[in-house]
């Protein structure tokens, strides 16, 4: 991707992320409808949310609030990830980040005209509404099915402690098993009963751990890290294989688009923003490409390792993970854009007013060529 970045440009990232994002929703959403009549009959997973759960008088949260509670863990409709600070954060970064990501801003750069620039910002938005909206959708109905597939109790009905309730390891499904092998899912039968038990070991519910001892459970025994569940999403509610191929190809096109967007963005703005403007105003066009193939490389590889050799990270010297107040990388664009305002306000608030050119050129960027005046009624 790095290599395609430089030799692409900007032409060539702007046409494949068309391509990249039309596999992207399709392999996000048709797994979602797929799962979501599965599990409610509703073929629409932001209305499946709030839908009934098959076979039950209960809808689909309540029923997930009801196993993940049984089983120790916390009510996952009220449950907040990380503090809540990074929480808020989280959602800010979201809310404004979609509106100014700078890679999607640069799309608008490669049209043709005003008009083109609005109606493909208009149409960003509604797929990404579309995208954001199924989200929630996919987390919840993904969880629960995790659970009903460890626990035959969930769908079933009963107790979730019952022997019979948890599934043997040597029954549970292939995804399981291929997902072991790349460490991303392990179990450990810790009561050797040959059987798995997948719930909160560490819970203060003293409901839950009294049941747990009761039924002679001595700890978890499934590690299934959070970042596979997208992906195996439909392996876990055993979709055809041809939906299982299409997330494959969504989660590597989303990779693809977002590491191509990202890598232009933070090239030029240091390079030409930060280099050439500030620091060395002579360099040429050249050296503003070195420099910004430079920082990019500093940057990958403090979080992958010189030329991604293991152990050769240095993120560390750039602050560490979640180093400021808890606060995750994922929420930390929220924090970026408050002191972007600050940094813009205060210099505005120091510095002299532009020249009277200069501040007639940004007004007639505002209006499209073409177009008739500007007044109070519009």
């Amino acid at each position: 991707m790095f290599l395609f970045a430089v030799f692409g440009g900007m032409k060539g990232i702007t046409y494949t992320q068309v391509a990249q994002y039309i596999v992207l929703i399709i392999a996000y959403t048709v797994p979602a409808v797929f799962i979501s009549l599965q599990l409610t009959g509703n073929a629409i997973p932001q209305l499946g949310l709030g839908s009934g759960f098959s076979g039950t008088d209960m809808s689909l949260l309540a029923k997930l609030d009801s196993v993940v509670t049984d089983l120790g863990f916390g009510q996952y409709t009220t449950t907040t990830a990380g503090s809540t600070l990074n929480m808020f954060m989280y959602t800010l970064s979201l809310m404004i980040g979609t509106a100014g990501l700078p890679h999607v801003i640069m799309r608008f750069f490669t049209v043709p005209s005003v008009k083109d620039a609005r109606s493909s910002a208009g149409w960003a938005l509604v797929f990404i509404a579309i995208l954001y909206t199924t989200a929630p959708a996919v987390a919840a109905m993904a969880k629960l099915n995790l659970h009903a597939t460890v626990n035959t109790a969930v769908k079933a009905g009963g107790d979730l402690y019952a022997p019979e309730a948890s599934i043997k390891n040597e029954d549970r499904p292939d995804w399981m098993k291929r997902w072991e092998k790349t460490g991303l899912l392990k179990f450990e039968d810790k009561n050797g009963d040959g059987r798995i038990q997948y719930y909160n070991d560490t819970s203060k519910n003293a409901a839950a751990t009294a049941k747990a001892t009761a039924a002679g459970w001595k700890g978890n025994e499934l590690t299934v890290n959070p970042d596979i569940i997208v992906l195996a999403n439909p392996e876990i509610a055993l979709l055809p294989n041809w939906v299982i191929a299409l997330v494959a190809a969504g989660g590597l096109a989303a990779a693809l688009s977002t590491a191509a967007g990202l890598l232009m963005a933070i090239s030029s703005a240091v390079s030409h923003d930060l280099v050439k403007n500030i620091f060395m105003p002579g360099i040429s066009e050249k050296g503003e490409l070195m420099a910004g193939l430079f920082i990019t490389l500093f940057y990958v590889f403090a979080h992958k390792g010189i030329f991604f050799i293991k152990g050769t990270d240095f993120l560390p010297m750039i602050g560490g993970a979640n180093s400021f107040f808890g606060i995750t990388p994922e929420a930390f664009g929220a924090v970026g854009a408050m002191v972007n305002f600050v940094v813009a306000f205060l210099v505005d608030k120091v510095t002299k007013e532009p020249p009277a050119h200069i501040q007639a050129m940004v007004e007639a960027v505002r209006i499209p060529r073409g177009s008739s005046a500007v007044t109070g009624g519009h």
